[in-house]
């Protein structure tokens, strides 16, 4: 994997859910900001049981990280949310290549939480 080539930075965010005065809301940690190269993306329509969507679908590639990466994680590409639809190993922890998804209306732009700390 060519440094060169990996030309975005992306997040990566994990759900944590928090109880606020018997309330329950979920917000996104970040976990970690990586360099990753964005190998393709496509635009589909889609048939959904509310209607038609369109889905925004991408795949990123980045080194292989220190830490677990799993489909409950989401990436985020200049404040633009993807979820992480498949994980695939590049070579022998070489590097990951993730398949994301994103639903056109969705909210971009969601509170934020960066370590333990308030946005």
């Amino acid at each position: 994997m060519r440094a060169g080539k990996l030309d975005r930075t992306v997040t990566i965010e994990r759900e944590v859910l928090s109880v606020e005065l018997g309330d329950a809301f979920s917000s996104w940690l970040i976990v970690t900001t990586v360099r990753a190269e964005l190998i393709q993306a496509s635009a589909n329509e889609a048939a959904t049981g509310y209607g038609e969507a369109e889905t925004d679908s991408c795949t990123f590639r980045i080194r292989w990280p220190s830490y677990e990466i799993t489909t409950a994680n989401r990436v985020s590409l200049d404040g633009v949310a993807y979820n992480i639809k498949r994980i695939v190993e590049i070579g022998r922890r070489r590097g990951l290549e993730l398949t994301c998804e994103r639903i056109a209306g969705a909210n971009d732009s969601p509170a934020y939480v960066e370590g333990l700390s308030s946005p």
